[in-house]
């Protein structure tokens, strides 16, 4: 059912939780794919002109590159067929660019599930996805990340 199955990851422990489970849903699709995207936010505005953005840019698209290669070969060792993608941009729109633009099929990530003035402080990629994305979506909120209010 789901052929091409998108993945965001930012780097951190809880967003690769949703991993397994795109394991389960990608089991038995043998001519179905796994995207991994990881976007490299922008420099923001305020930025003092010393900074050289480009370096800054290159060095942060380098790193998101590897991370992605680390995921990619341990999930190509369990047999599931994995491709890599990094872009620039703000994630809940490039996200939502991406997919549509690749035709995906599912969206696969995982949520602090914040709620109130955390969610509003902090924002929420998920919130923003949910709201707008046409591509069905799949969130994980793992145990020991529950909201704590």
């Amino acid at each position: 059912m789901y052929k091409k199955v998108l993945v965001p990851l930012d780097g951190s422990e809880l967003a690769e939780v949703v991993l397994p489970h795109v394991k389960e849903v990608a089991a038995g699709h043998n001519e179905g794919k796994v995207i991994l995207l990881r976007i490299v936010e922008p420099l923001p505005a305020g930025t003092p002109p010393a900074v050289d953005f480009e370096v800054v840019r290159k060095a942060g698209v380098k790193a998101a590159e590897d991370y992605l290669a680390r995921i990619q070969a341990k999930l190509n060792r369990e047999g599931l067929p994995v491709e890599t993608k990094v872009l620039t941009g703000r994630p809940a729109e490039t996200i939502i660019e991406f997919a549509q633009r690749e035709k995906v099929d599912l969206l696969t990530l995982a949520t602090h599930g914040r709620s109130g003035i955390r969610r509003w402080v902090f924002g929420s990629v998920a919130d923003k996805l949910v709201s707008s994305s046409s591509v069905p979506i799949l969130l994980i909120r793992p145990k020991g990340f529950e909201s704590r209010i």
